[in-house]
């Protein structure tokens, strides 16, 4: 096996203290996804958007880690191919726990943008809707996050590396997040082998030719030791 593509969703962060959209009681059930993550909700109300994702950064500031990104990072170190790491996941704990060039396919919390020139820099802890751009001078700043409606970062990095991989894992995926959710049957109609990692089955499960369920922190561990 030359070439391992990992995809990482919500629930591979959630053992450290990160919410995931289906939580009760998570940040995302206080606010209204159409008002903090579109477009719209932030032409709207910018200062709420902020609000909503300096929240979050905070959250995620103040996180550490698991088990799961300890793993994948290992696996990145020891395995005599290549791995790849794309995630859905905004926050930076695959990066902390040692892995490499992981590809962000829906933004970063540690990344701000210009909406007006594009310009991209490292987020302060707390950003506002008058903060002008480094490079414009525009008070246009807004977290560098793929909202709904915009197309996720690096599709052709993504499929270029599905189309060189053996193996294709989902770990921690809704299954119900597009483009994301439609990588396994792009795998599978490329022969490539497919398996699941999640707390339970995805919406696309019945597309996996293999799956272990349980907590991140037991499952992910376990196959990365019994792969290497």
């Amino acid at each position: 096996m030359t070439h391992i593509l990992i995809l990482t969703g919500a629930g591979i962060s959630a053992e450290s203290g990160l919410g995931t959209f289906r939580d009760k009681d998570g940040l995302w059930t206080q606010y209204d996804l159409e008002e903090v993550a579109t477009p719209e909700g932030f032409a709207r109300n910018p200062a709420l958007v902020h609000d909503f994702y300096n929240a979050r950064r905070a959250n995620c500031l103040e996180a550490q880690p698991n088990a799961a990104h300890a793993a994948l990072a290992r696996l990145q170190r020891a395995h005599k191919g290549h791995v790849t790491i794309v995630t859905q996941n905004v926050d930076d704990l695959h990066e902390r726990a040692g892995a490499k060039d992981v590809i962000h396919m829906h933004g970063e919390l540690q990344g701000a943008l210009c909406a007006a020139c594009d310009h991209r820099w490292p987020a302060p802890r707390v950003m506002s809707p008058d903060a002008p751009c480094p490079s414009c001078d525009t008070p246009s700043t807004r977290p560098d996050i793929v909202w709904f409606g915009e197309m996720p970062y690096r599709m052709e990095d993504i499929y270029t590396a599905l189309g060189d991989a053996d193996l294709f894992v989902a770990i921690g995926t809704s299954g119900n997040v597009y483009p994301a959710a439609g990588f396994v049957m792009e795998a599978r109609a490329m022969g490539i082998a497919t398996l699941e990692l999640n707390l339970e089955p995805s919406d696309t499960a019945s597309a996996f030719e293999d799956a272990r369920f349980g907590p991140a922190t037991q499952v992910v561990p376990a196959w990365v030791e019994e792969l290497l």
